[in-house]
């Protein structure tokens, strides 16, 4: 009974969700800020179910791995919100406006229709850039610390170099006359399947939510320590479907993740990572000291 429970509550989430941005306090809906505390409420739940049914021991959340977890939390909802805003989505609305673009039949779409455009919006530009990672040099530099960490839990998905959080957050919901309801019910419901995905907790969905959604199952194999050719497969952060699609399912699960040698990287060596090749030449190329004797 037990497991049968936590095999539903990711689909129950995502349900609960939806219903609270449909018919929750207008008061609180209509804050700024209120898909922050609806994100932070949401990691909240997931990391009390990993306390309460584990999936595996050696993912067991100390408090170092807690403390860079909620700085990436943070960093997400401060810095790169910021320059997602300031440096994608405000020039985004000013093209639009200046083009004259007009979407105004988004408005009278459908509530789940209108939150179901956003999760396609959001995933299908996150798949690409995802894939694009994999298949390029520079790019797989910037997502790679993401692939070194050894563990997956709640709050995981945030974690990685402030280059690729910043890419993977560009989408062009901007572009669409959507209430906010609508858009942070989106993103609500992308945080929700992202940190089942990444959540150490026993749960198997029912297998017509793990036709649609990513589960821990496909997101652990996708963070494999195999090798890294065994990384590129299962690269929707929430939408499996399109790996379906786009023919880069695989099926199966991974209990031990990480890359090359599995190191845990420290915040720095993340944030330096694409860096390593420039400051290796640097530390090369720097003179010798010598010793004078008199």
């Amino acid at each position: 009974m037990k497991q049968t429970v936590f095999n539903l509550l990711p689909p129950a989430t995502v349900a609960a969700v939806v219903l609270f941005w449909a018919y929750g306090p207008a008061d609180f809906i209509s804050r700024p800020w209120s898909i922050i505390a609806a994100v932070a409420v949401t990691t909240a739940f997931v990391l009390l179910l990993e306390q309460v049914h584990e999936r595996h021991k050696a993912w067991r959340m100390d408090l170092r791995e807690f403390c860079t977890d909620l700085f990436y939390m943070v960093l997400g909802s401060t810095a790169i919100a910021w320059a997602t805003n300031t440096f994608a989505e405000a020039p985004l609305i000013a093209a639009k406006q200046a083009l004259g673009i007009q979407t105004d039949w988004a408005m009278h779409l459908p509530f789940v229709v209108q939150v179901a455009l956003v999760v396609v919006l959001v995933e299908i530009g996150q798949y690409w850039m995802h894939r694009l990672m994999h298949n390029n040099a520079f790019l797989w530099s910037t997502h790679a610390p993401h692939h070194h960490i050894t563990q997956l839990n709640a709050m995981k998905g945030a974690v990685g170099n402030p280059i690729e959080l910043f890419l993977i957050s560009l989408s062009v919901v901007a572009i669409f006359d959507l209430p906010q309801a609508a858009v942070f019910c989106g993103f609500n419901v992308l945080t929700a399947v992202s940190t089942f995905a990444h959540a150490n907790v026993r749960a198997d969905p029912p297998r017509w939510y793990a036709f649609f959604f990513t589960t821990i199952r496909n997101h652990s194999l996708h963070h494999t320590a195999l090798s890294y050719e065994d990384t590129r497969c299962n690269y929707g952060n929430s939408l499996i479907l399109l790996d379906r699609l786009f023919g880069t399912y695989r099926d199966g699960e991974s209990a031990v993740v990480g890359q090359d040698d599995r190191k845990r990287l420290t915040i720095w060596e993340q944030w330096i990572f694409p860096a390593r090749p420039v400051i290796a030449k640097l530390t090369a190329k720097r003179p010798e000291s010598t010793t004078v004797v008199n």
